[in-house]
């Protein structure tokens, strides 16, 4: 029994690393792209049905709602570290308590962001500066979403508990069922029974709520060492420090990247309605463009922790090098693709004119520093699965966050434009990049052992 659970992951201390790398990240992709389709449809639908104000109501809340779930996404993601580690030792007794912990914080979680977004939404959303004309909608939009905020963070614990294990499979499948769930319940709410935005919301809360119940599934019928049962799941004190010890910093990381976003997204909003659906529109393009990469980052961090806990340091090292020969590939191929076709993708969106021109302005803007990317996706991930969490935080964050701010604050005023703004981006990925190289090559991010 426990060989056909093990057919479902990937152990991946041996064998060839880059058609691992690829095995693990083609599943992860799909499921990404899936997730962002969806994502994607929801704007299709509200641009084309509802109108470009409840558009940018939606776009408005997206950097809000990263904000409020990173700290507890990035929980997930230590979680997700100390679960590889595990598996690649084949520490049963931790993996049971780092599983069961895992999920009990996801509770305790799910309770407070839905107290959160649903009782505080207006007053974030006033605090961001979010025009007046999409306020009802954005409000309606942020509480329908979080009211599900317990479907999200135990989906996104339980599939980051099988993809730890290398199982990226599973996560697909039940990723899909959801997507085409949430695309049926788009169509039905809104074209056919003429909701707005809160139609779109509750498609999406319904959807997370089928795939967190499939995950969960996965998790307990296994006969691995990763199993879950339902009776065992309590907060274990040691392993509670040791997950906060390495998903704090992540989830810090996450959460006050998107706290910069915010900001941006203000300076955003003081452009109008037409802006804020534009650049929401480029952000869905984008989301597409760098799913590729992240799934790498998270093959690498899988790669990493399984590897650091069997001690096979060579590998790691390996690892990095081929991961990063892929993701410069497709990066170099996609910047292409995007330069040629941004017009004709930006119109699936909407029909208005002015607001094509802000995304098509966004991309031509952000694209030529896509490059950056493919060197922080890999070297954040290794960094992750090393343990070394805090490490990728102080890189993200004193340039994502710290410089993204002083330039948001010293620059902007000077040169007051949309294109001004917009430029706060590319300068901080390649000061991230920098930080991220130096940390590789000097830190001592590898054990002892690994010999540097």
């Amino acid at each position: 029994m426990e060989t056909q659970q093990r057919r479902k992951t990937v152990l991946m201390t041996e064998g060839v690393i880059w058609k691992q790398l690829i095995a693990f990240a083609v599943p992860l992709l799909i499921g990404n792209l899936l997730q962002q389709l969806y994502n994607t449809v929801d704007s299709i639908v509200v641009g084309k049905f509802i109108g470009s104000g409840a558009l940018a109501a939606v776009s408005s809340s997206n950097s809000l709602i990263n904000l409020v779930i990173g700290m507890f996404l990035g929980i997930a993601t230590g979680a997700g570290v100390m679960i590889s580690q595990y598996y690649g030792a084949r520490a049963e007794t931790k993996m049971q308590q780092a599983v069961h912990t895992s999920m009990a914080l996801c509770v305790i979680g799910g309770i407070l962001l839905t107290i959160v977004g649903v009782g505080f939404s207006p007053f974030i959303l006033r605090l961001m500066g979010t025009p007046e004309e999409v306020m009802v909608n954005s409000v309606i939009y942020f509480r329908i979403f979080f009211s599900g905020s317990l479907f999200n963070l135990t989906y996104n614990m339980a599939s980051g508990i099988l993809r730890a294990v290398g199982d990226s499979r599973r996560p697909l499948y039940y990723l899909c069922a959801s997507s085409v769930i949430n695309i049926i319940l788009d169509i039905t709410f809104v074209v056919v029974g003429g909701m707005g935005v809160e139609g779109v919301a509750i498609a999406t809360v319904i959807s997370q709520c089928i795939s967190m119940v499939l995950c969960l599934r996965a998790l307990a019928v296994s006969r691995d060492i990763y199993r879950l049962d339902f009776k065992k799941i309590a907060l274990t004190r040691p392993m509670v420090k040791m997950i906060l010890t390495q998903g704090l910093p992540a989830g810090f990381q996450h959460s006050i990247i998107s706290l910069s976003n915010v900001i941006v997204q203000a300076n955003i909003n003081a452009y109008g309605a037409m802006a804020i659906a534009g650049f929401g529109s480029y952000l869905k393009i984008e989301g597409f463009a760098q799913l590729p990469m992240q799934s790498f980052c998270l093959a690498a961090t899988t790669f990493t922790g399984q590897n650091i806990g069997a001690k096979e340091y060579g590998r790691v090292k390996r690892g990095v090098i081929e991961n990063l020969i892929i993701c410069f590939t497709y990066a170099g191929s996609i910047c292409i693709l995007l330069y040629l076709f941004i017009p004709t993708l930006m119109e699936i969106f909407t029909d208005e004119q002015e607001v094509i021109e802000y995304g098509v302005l966004t991309m031509h803007l952000i694209i030529p520093f896509y490059m950056m990317l493919p060197i922080h996706q890999v070297l954040m991930g290794t960094l992750r699965g090393a343990g070394k969490t805090f490490l990728a935080m102080i890189a993200s964050v004193m340039n994502m966050c710290v410089l993204r701010m002083i330039y948001i604050n010293l620059m902007v005023p000077h040169f007051p434009s949309y294109e001004a703004v917009m430029m706060c981006y590319p300068i901080t990925w390649i000061g991230t990049v920098v930080m991220e190289v130096l940390f590789f090559w000097k830190a001592k991010w590898l054990p002892k052992e690994a010999g540097r």
